[in-house]
């Protein structure tokens, strides 16, 4: 019998911003449950870390240098010629829908691979918004949240005789934004749900060792002098202060927005369970990018190479293949969602796909022992007019087990301002170890594969 799917992507989510991945204070118990009946992968990454170039990579299996989503300008006709993996499913006898944010491309309109659709036009509005249900577009009023975890149910609750594959968006926990044509976004801030907005009053978010002052950032990392002189620039500030970023409250209030997103992914497990079909449905859980809330003087920020803009939550439950409680180590990418699905659905991955399964890591009967498995991948983001203080900050990196080195495209001389990190001696990325002759070898190591994994994205 071939298995459901339910994917469940929660927008700007941390690694750690979640009970089950580490947070002091947040509840999440049946996001909690997942982790605890399945597999929480515990180095796990986003390759092109922000909204739709990753989005992307998730859906194709791909890195962004494939598929050309390479930041959030509006690409819509692009992101309709997708090669979607649904379409795949589709083929393989699956009944598909995608629930909640799409934003590759700026309309709410249906993307080819889906049954059922229900999106909106860009970033969305987190009170009374305006979806396009299959082409139409309904005024909602409520919280968006709360509204998608019912489409969700509802979706599940129609009675079919196919297996289904359900791709679930939330928009939490990204603010209130709205983006012009020119990619020119404006922020108005972080709303929870009525019933959770005195939730976790007062609790307090730990300082991290990299939460560091801007001098100190700068003297580990020049290549962002010029880029932190101008995020201090009036128009920055003004984005700054609208979410409260890297304050106490604004931590609080991504964690109250997560309570509904957690009753939600109840209320589904529920439902499934009634249904006798939990155990039968591949449940992922994951984050579309990271999120900064004061490491390395950024925020709000997401699009860095830093273990916080790059790691992802990972939860995967699916007991008659995923051992109960389990923490994978090997280094996982969102791109290795697609082709994990398509051969739990009978198919074969096509050449397009640059992920790899991740059944042999997570087979019970394997438990990830002896498996072979990537010892590297990329990292690429390129620099975007919507944002003025990053427009010279485009880059290419390698994470190996140990190791992280960033390169600078266009910055400096003969990478003069790039930056190699040693992982298991500093997790906190705190110690620019470019320039250092101890690890002149590992420098040009890095160098070399980090050149190769570049051919290798772009290979067909």
């Amino acid at each position: 019998m071939k298995p459901n799917f339910l994917v469940i992507l929660i927008d700007d989510l941390r690694y750690d911003e979640f009970g089950a991945g580490g947070h002091p204070y947040m509840r999440t118990p049946h996001i909690d449950r997942l982790a605890q009946e399945g597999a929480l992968f515990e180095r796990a990454f986003h390759t092109t870390p922000i909204c739709s170039p990753n989005r992307a990579s998730i859906v194709t299996g791909q890195y962004a240098s494939r598929h050309g989503i390479i930041d959030n300008v509006a690409r819509d006709a692009m992101s309709h010629r997708l090669p979607n993996y649904h379409l795949e499913l589709q083929r393989l006898g699956y009944e598909t829908a995608h629930i909640g944010k799409w934003h590759m491309g700026n309309d709410g309109m249906p993307r080819p691979g889906y049954d059922c659709w229900v999106s909106y036009d860009g970033h969305g509005r987190l009170v009374d918004p305006r979806l396009n249900h299959d082409g139409r577009y309904v005024q909602h009023r409520g919280y968006v949240t709360d509204i998608m975890n019912e489409l969700a149910l509802e979706f599940l609750e129609r009675p079919r005789d196919r297996p289904f594959s359900l791709f679930f968006a939330h928009k939490a926990v990204h603010p209130d934004a709205a983006q012009a044509a020119d990619g020119t976004i404006r922020v108005d801030g972080y709303v929870a749900a009525e019933r959770h907005r005195d939730l976790y009053r007062d609790a307090v978010f730990p300082k991290k060792p990299n939460m560091c002052s801007v001098r100190e950032v700068i003297r580990q990392k020049p290549a962002w002098t010029e880029c932190l002189a101008l995020k201090s620039a009036e128009a920055a500030r003004a984005i700054l202060s609208a979410i409260h970023s890297g304050e106490q409250e604004e931590i609080r209030q991504r964690a109250r927005m997560m309570a509904s997103v957690d009753e939600g992914v109840g209320a589904i497990l529920g439902l499934l369970e009634r249904q006798g079909k939990l155990d039968d449905t591949f449940i992922v859980f994951l984050g579309d990018n990271g999120y900064f809330f004061g490491e390395h003087g950024l925020g709000p920020e997401r699009r860095f190479a830093y273990e916080e803009g790059i790691r992802s939550p990972f939860v995967v439950r699916y007991p008659r293949k995923v051992k109960a409680g389990s923490r994978p180590r090997e280094l996982v990418i969102c791109q290795d969602i697609a082709p994990t699905l398509i051969r739990l659905a009978g198919g074969r991955p096509g050449p397009q796909i640059q992920g790899r399964s991740l059944l042999p890591l997570v087979e019970r009967r394997t438990r990830g022992a002896g498996v072979p498995w990537r010892k590297s991948f990329l990292i690429e983001y390129w620099a975007e007019q919507a944002m003025p203080w990053l427009v010279a900050m485009s880059y290419k990196a390698i994470r190996t087990d140990r190791y992280k080195y960033i390169h600078w495209v266009n910055r400096g001389r003969a990478g003069e301002l790039d930056e190699l990190y040693d992982l298991d001696r500093d997790p906190w990325e705190t110690r620019n170890l470019n320039r250092s002759r101890a690890y002149a070898a590992v420098r040009e190591r890095l160098r070399r594969e980090l050149r190769g994994l570049v051919t290798e994205a772009l290979a067909l």
